[in-house]
C-alpha cells in the first residue's frame, strides 16, 4: 500500500469556496496563496474550477485564475478542472490556453468538462440550454484541432498563439465522458459518484479498453479525483468534511450552493429528513481519518483502480485545518511523483 502512495502523483483541485460573510476577493486570494503552499508541499498540479452564479464559489473564470496562480508559483503545473466547453467557443478556449502556455511554457494543463449552468437562469445568461453538453465531443475535436492545425470545421482559421503549442489536455468524465476521452486519446479525470466504486471501475476499464493513441498521449492515463481528509483523529477528519457535505445537501434541496459554515453549526441544525439523507450521502465514500487509516484506504483505492494519479478535491470552512490536512497527506505520499507524469510535447506523450 505504502509504495503506491509514494509512487503516485498527487494533485490539488481548489474551487475557490467562500466562507459565510467572506468577500469574493478574499476567496480568490486564498486560492492563490493555497497554490503556493501546495507547491511547497510537493503536489504535482494545482487546478481551479468553473462555476457560474454560485454564492459559495468565487471561481467563475478559470483561465484568468489559472494565470494568477501560475504567476505566483514557479514549478507546480497549473490548470483547470475544468473549463466547461459547452459554455465557450472552442477557438476562444484555444486562444486562452495558447496565451497561458506561451507565458508559462511546460506548466499548463487544459482540463475540459461538459457541464452546463446549474440553473435555468444561469444557462440562459450563458446562452445555452441543457442540451449543450451533447455537443462536447465535436467541440473537443474542434478545440484540439486549433492546436494541431488540422481542425476541419474552420480549416482557414488559425488560433494564435495556440497553433503548434501543447498544453496538456484532460477530459473530466461525466456519463459517457470516459468513452469520449478514450476515442480522443486523452487523459481521463474521473471520480466515484456517490461512492459507487463499481461504476467507477467499469468506466475506467472501458476507457483503457477503448483508448486510441493520439498526438496528445500514446497510452491511457487515469486520474482519480476524490475527497481526502487527514487529521489527528478520525472524528476530527470527519468534521473537516461536514461543511462541504452540508453545502451539497443544501444545494439538492434549495437549488444553490451556499458559502461554507462551521462544522459545529451544521451539527446543530434541525435538518429535514430529505436534507439529512442528502447530507449522509455527501459524506459517504469519502476517504478520511488518521494518517494510518487514510494510507490504508488510499492504497486500496489506488490498487483497485490502477490510477496513474490522484486529484484531491477537499474543501472545508476552517482553512488552517484544511492546510493541516493537505500537509499531512503530503507527508504520507511525499507528493513528489516519481511516476512519469504527463507533460506537453509536439509528439505523442508517454504517460506510463
Amino acid at each position: 500500500m505504502t509504495s503506491l502512495l509514494r509512487t503516485t502523483p498527487f494533485s490539488v483541485l481548489d474551487r475557490s469556496r467562500t466562507r459565510r460573510g467572506e468577500p469574493y476577493p478574499r476567496a480568490l486570494a486564498s486560492t492563490v496563496a493555497f497554490a503556493r503552499k501546495a507547491e511547497a508541499w510537493g503536489y504535482r498540479r494545482f487546478w481551479v474550477s468553473e462555476h457560474h452564479g454560485v454564492p459559495g464559489v468565487a471561481g467563475s473564470a478559470p483561465t484568468v485564475l489559472a494565470a494568477a496562480v501560475a504567476a505566483a508559483t514557479e514549478t507546480i503545473r497549473v490548470g483547470t478542472g475544468g473549463v466547461m466547453l459547452p459554455n465557450h467557443r472552442p477557438m476562444v478556449v484555444a486562444e486562452q490556453f495558447g496565451v497561458l502556455e506561451s507565458l508559462f511554457p511546460g506548466r499548463i494543463d487544459m482540463g475540459l468538462g461538459r457541464s452546463v449552468g446549474f440553473t435555468d437562469g444561469i444557462r440562459r445568461a450563458l446562452g445555452h440550454g441543457k442540451d449543450a453538453a451533447a455537443g462536447f465531443s465535436a467541440q473537443l475535436d474542434e478545440l484540439l484541432g486549433f492546436f494541431t492545425g488540422d481542425q476541419v470545421v474552420y480549416p482557414d482559421v488559425h488560433a494564435r498563439p495556440a497553433e503548434g503549442l501543447r498544453p496538456a489536455p484532460f477530459v473530466l468524465a461525466t456519463k459517457d465522458g470516459a468513452e469520449i476521452a478514450a476515442r480522443a486519446g486523452l487523459p481521463l479525470v474521473i471520480a466515484p459518484l456517490g461512492g459507487d466504486d463499481e461504476r467507477l471501475l467499469r468506466s475506467i476499464e472501458a476507457y483503457r479498453t477503448g483508448f486510441r493513441p493520439s498526438p496528445w498521449a500514446d497510452v491511457p492515463y487515469v486520474v482519480v479525483a476524490g475527497t481526502v481528509a487527514v487529521a489527528e483523529t478520525d472524528a476530527a477528519a470527519e468534521e473537516l468534511l461536514v461543511p462541504e457535505a452540508w453545502s451539497a445537501a443544501y444545494s439538492r434541496t434549495h437549488g444553490v450552493f451556499p458559502p461554507l459554515v462551521p462544522a459545529a453549526e451544521v451539527r446543530g441544525l434541525a435538518m429535514t429528513d430529505r436534507e439529512r439523507t442528502y447530507f449522509a450521502d455527501a459524506l459517504r465514500g469519502q476517504i478520511r481519518g488518521t494518517a494510518d487509516r487514510v494510507e490504508e484506504e488510499l492504497g486500496a483505492m489506488l490498487g483497485r483502480t490502477g490510477a496513474d494519479e490522484f486529484l484531491v478535491t477537499t474543501s472545508t470552512y476552517d482553512r488552517d485545518a484544511l492546510d493541516d490536512s493537505f500537509a499531512r497527506l503530503a507527508a504520507l505520499t511525499t507528493a513528489t511523483a516519481t511516476a512519469t507524469a504527463i507533460a506537453p510535447a509536439p509528439a505523442p506523450v508517454t504517460t506510463s
